[in-house]
């Protein structure tokens, strides 16, 4: 787990420092439209508790991991999407560029497989 305090964008999204356009929020996750989408649907949702990616989670979040799954599908269901694309990236190689465990929800368009 990371020490010290999330300076990452998204942490200074949760403290209000930069705006954002939440879609959705509750104790365990926030979720916001992404400033530079990939499709005509794409909504960001973060754990309000700093978690670098998934290899850093540990047996005590599997709620907040489980919760953010479930958020997600209702996120795209109130968007109206017949279906989505749900991405974690995680780590650098993997195209993880803001280091705070994020899901892209990516939708509103037909996707194509592999994706990139």
């Amino acid at each position: 787990m990371p020490d010290g305090p999330n300076e990452t964008i998204f942490g200074a999204i949760l403290r209000g420092e930069i705006p954002s356009d939440k879609v959705y929020e509750d104790d365990l996750v926030y979720a916001f439209r992404d400033i530079n989408p990939a499709a005509p649907t794409h909504i960001l949702v973060i754990p309000k508790k700093y978690v670098v990616n998934c290899m850093d989670c540990g047996e005590e979040d599997k709620e907040m991991l489980g919760h953010l799954m479930v958020t997600a599908a209702k996120i795209a269901k109130d968007e109206g999407l017949e279906g989505y694309r749900f991405v974690i990236n995680n780590g650098g190689v993997a195209g993880q560029t803001v280091f705070h465990l994020h899901a892209h929800i990516i939708g509103g368009r037909d996707l194509s497989w592999p994706p990139g």
